[in-house]
Parts: C-alpha cells; sequence; structure tokens
C-alpha cells in the first residue's frame, strides 16, 4: 500500500516538475542572480515623486533602467544592448553632471529608473523570475559601454521606429556622427501599435497650435527628412516644424497626417519617439531574428566601440 501512495505521489507530480523546467515563464530559477559589481561607481539619483536622490551602485542602476525602460518580456539579446545604452547613457551622464547635486532623474526626462521596491510592486509573483532576467543581461554585459572617439557615447534611444531612425541634427539639431539614420524594418511586425490614431477637437487643435479658429483645417506638407518624418509643415498657412507639432500636439511620431473629420482632427502616427539612436522595438525584432546585442548596438550607433570600465 505505501509503495502505490509513493508512486502515485510521484505521477502526479511529474507534470509540476516537467512544466517548471519547460515553460519559458520559469526560465530563471526563484533563487536570485548576484549582480556583478566590478566597479564602486555611485548613480545619484533624483527620485523625483519620492522627493529625495539616492546613491545607487552602477550595475544595480543599470537594473533599474533596463525594467524601466524595456518591456521584461524583449528577447535577452536586446535586454543586453538595452543594459550596454543605458549603462553609458548614465555614465555620460555623471561625467556632465559632476559639479551637480545629482545626476539623473527617474523620469523620462533622463531616462526611467524603477528600484527593488517599485518592481516588487509591479511584478508581484513574477519579482524574482523577471528579475534574475534583467540581472542575466546587466551581468551579461558587465561594465560595458560604448565610447567614440574615446569619448562616451550618448546613447540616445527611443520606443519604435517609422521604418528608419532619424539623423541627430534633424530634431536635436546638432550633428553627431554615430546618430545617423538607418533602416529599422522590424518594428512594425513586433509592434502592434506601430500605427496609431488619435482624435482631438478642431477647437483643441487650435488652441495647442496657438492658431486662430477657423472651420476649414488647410495642410500643406513643405518638406520631409530622409527618414520620411516630417521637418516642416504649414497649417492654414503658418510654418511648423514637425517637431513643433510633435511637442505641442503630444503625438507619437513626427512621421504623421493631420485629416479634418467634421469638428475633429484625426492625426495618424508611425512609430513612437523622436527616432534618434537605437529603436528599442527594432532591438527587439533584430533579437528575434537571431542578432546579439552586439549586432545590434553596431546597427544603430555606427562608428561606436565596447568598452569596458576598468576596475
Amino acid at each position: 500500500m505505501k509503495k502505490i501512495i509513493i508512486s502515485t505521489i510521484v505521477l502526479i507530480s511529474i507534470p509540476f516538475f516537467v512544466v517548471f523546467f519547460y515553460d519559458d515563464n520559469n526560465v530563471y530559477k526563484e533563487e536570485l542572480i548576484n549582480l556583478k559589481y566590478v566597479s564602486s561607481i555611485i548613480v545619484r539619483v533624483k527620485r523625483v515623486n519620492k522627493d529625495r536622490i539616492d546613491n545607487v551602485m552602477l550595475e544595480d542602476y543599470v537594473v533599474g533602467a533596463v525594467a524601466g525602460e524595456m518591456p521584461v518580456s524583449f528577447e535577452i539579446e536586446a535586454l543586453k544592448a538595452q543594459a550596454v545604452v543605458s549603462r553609458s547613457y548614465v555614465l555620460r551622464k555623471i561625467n556632465d553632471n559632476k559639479d551637480g547635486s545629482y545626476d539623473v532623474v527617474d523620469t523620462t526626462s533622463n531616462q526611467v529608473y524603477l528600484d527593488l521596491d517599485d518592481l516588487k510592486d509591479s511584478w508581484g509573483n513574477n519579482f524574482v523570475n523577471y528579475l534574475n532576467k534583467i540581472r542575466d543581461a546587466v551581468n551579461s554585459t558587465s561594465m560595458e559601454y560604448l565610447e567614440y572617439n574615446g569619448d562616451i557615447a550618448n546613447t540616445m534611444f527611443f520606443s519604435t521606429s517609422n521604418g528608419y531612425t532619424e539623423d541627430c541634427s534633424v530634431f536635436f539639431s546638432s550633428d553627431v556622427p554615430y546618430l545617423r539614420s538607418v533602416p529599422s524594418s522590424w518594428d512594425s511586425s513586433v509592434n502592434s501599435n506601430f500605427n496609431y490614431s488619435k482624435k482631438i477637437s478642431l477647437r483643441d487643435f487650435y488652441n495647442n497650435l496657438g492658431l486662430d479658429y477657423n472651420s476649414k483645417l488647410n495642410i500643406e506638407i513643405l518638406e520631409r527628412s530622409s527618414s520620411k518624418r516630417i521637418t516642416n509643415i504649414k497649417i492654414n498657412g503658418v510654418k511648423f516644424s514637425g517637431k513643433d507639432i510633435y511637442n505641442k500636439l503630444g503625438i507619437r511620431s513626427t512621421d504623421f497626417s493631420i485629416i479634418q473629420d467634421g469638428d475633429d482632427v484625426i492625426i495618424n502616427t508611425k512609430g513612437y519617439g523622436h527616432g534618434v539612436g537605437m529603436s528599442q522595438y527594432g532591438a527587439y525584432g533584430m533579437a528575434k531574428d537571431g542578432y546579439n546585442y552586439k549586432e545590434i548596438l553596431n546597427h544603430y550607433y555606427k562608428g561606436t566601440n565596447l568598452k569596458k570600465i576598468k576596475n
């Protein structure tokens, strides 16, 4: 009888163990992966909503930035690319702000940073599993950053391209050799919100742009960049830059169309973000296609070199 009970328990248990070891959601075991602390660099993070400045070890900061900026469901090679990008970004900020009271803020003004308490609240029962995946990406790129001509690269990034990234000189009026337009054909197939429509009232449309109300809307596209984004446009005879429209109307991209629909305006966009640097959904698509993180970084930041901080 005892043997029968033991055999029954074993048979019942087998499916559980099979699911645990082969379910994609359990790739990372329940024991936390330790971070590699090769350097004692500290990041001074201004916590905007918590009204304090936290001193955070560099690699802990990178974990929080990757978790805050890229979905944990993304391929590991995309997360590795984001880890290098986020580390490079903050190292440059540390250099630029060494005389200030903090290095970065924890919002999109710099890059979103989430601490362990934030992640526990966000991830719940998946906390250990998800954190291990991020820590794996950070450890796999431990202390790596991008440089150009001996300087830490300005690793701008954004969510989703329209099929191309944008020249830095077009959106930010600064010519950076490694922030040039490159094709990014993966985005449309991996982001279901690649195409997006926003409807606002005609009156709000005019108010946001500082224009007088007119029942008839006249749109004239004057110029597009090589990435097909609008750089200059006329609306009822008044000239705006594509960036003006992007900021004033809070739309997702400078690749847009504007259509009047009675007393409303419909704005259709392709992609999401300013378009400069690495497209995160592009990186995700590249990783799904088998590219590793070094190839992803080389694609979006051409001419940069991958370096490693020495202890």
